[in-house]
């Protein structure tokens, strides 16, 4: 059984973006909005700023107070669109309520919006054509590849559907030729339908919702959950223990899936500054 270290490959793929961006005589700017002061996205804006760095890229954080306005927000993306230094812009969810995600999201020049949420960018999945791809699903595609497991003619199922990870998740692994099912809170005889996969990929939002009698021996497991529990330590949606009984490869949580969206965030933005 193969544990897939995406620490270790975050880290390679960091290196590669280094080496990329200074053999093109460029250098990829990424800024971060947050507003509020939500605990788990300060850390995740901290996370990405380091990630900056590691690549040399440059890095640049709007910490805004939770009561900043629509209007202010929305006049701050369309300065960040027109700004030459900036190539992605990316505004770290949630947002406090009285903001609609949906209306800021789509404010972003899809060329610079690097999260992959833009509805033009969604949309050119969904054709098949390029177009920055959601982060974290894009992230789980590359530890498949470069685990070496087959993505040909495997059948994916996908447990979850939003529209972060579940969807764009099924649609990357319908262009590597996998027959894929989604699965999601409906879905009658999951676990039946969970013990045929070759590639399962767990992205509900529940702890250990996936258990060893879920998985078909020799499965590639690709669990995207992180979950905080009562006593402070972190689970994925996959029993761990369980699943590494029965799994050819899994990837851990921390350490698995993690890491490798900000690996593909910073991809994206060094695409976006080459495109100009």
């Amino acid at each position: 059984m193969t544990i897939i270290d995406g620490k270790q490959i975050a880290k390679e793929i960091r290196e590669e973006l280094r080496e990329a961006a200074e053999k093109a005589g460029i250098t990829p700017g990424l800024c971060v909005i947050l507003v509020g002061d939500d605990p788990a996205s300060a850390v995740y804006v901290r996370n990405k700023a380091r990630g900056c760095k590691d690549a040399g890229f440059y890095s640049r954080t709007l910490r805004l107070p939770a009561e900043t306005t629509k209007e202010e927000l929305l006049g701050i993306i369309a300065e960040l669109n027109n700004d030459k230094e900036i190539h992605g812009i990316l505004v770290q969810l949630p947002l406090p309520k009285h903001l609609d995600e949906a209306e800021i999201l789509s404010a972003i020049d899809p060329d610079k919006d690097v999260d992959g949420f833009h509805v033009r960018n969604a949309g050119a999945l969904m054709l098949g054509r390029p177009a920055p791809v959601a982060c974290t699903p894009q992230g789980c595609i590359e530890l498949l590849k470069r685990a070496n497991v087959p993505l040909t003619g495997a059948n994916a199922v996908v447990v979850g559907r939003s529209n972060i990870v579940g969807k764009p998740m099924a649609l990357l692994l319908l262009q590597e030729n996998c027959t894929v099912t989604v699965c999601h809170s409906r879905t009658k005889n999951l676990k039946e339908i969970c013990r045929e996969a070759d590639i399962l990929v767990a992205a509900i939002g529940k702890p250990r919702f996936i258990t060893g009698d879920m998985i078909k021996p020799g499965a590639a497991v690709i669990d995207v959950g992180i979950n905080r529990l009562d006593d402070g330590t972190l689970a994925g949606d996959v029993d761990y223990e369980a699943a590494c009984e029965k799994a050819g490869w899994i990837t851990p949580v921390p350490g698995g899936v993690g890491p490798m969206t900000i690996a593909m965030l910073l991809k994206n933005t060094f695409e976006a500054a080459c495109r100009g």
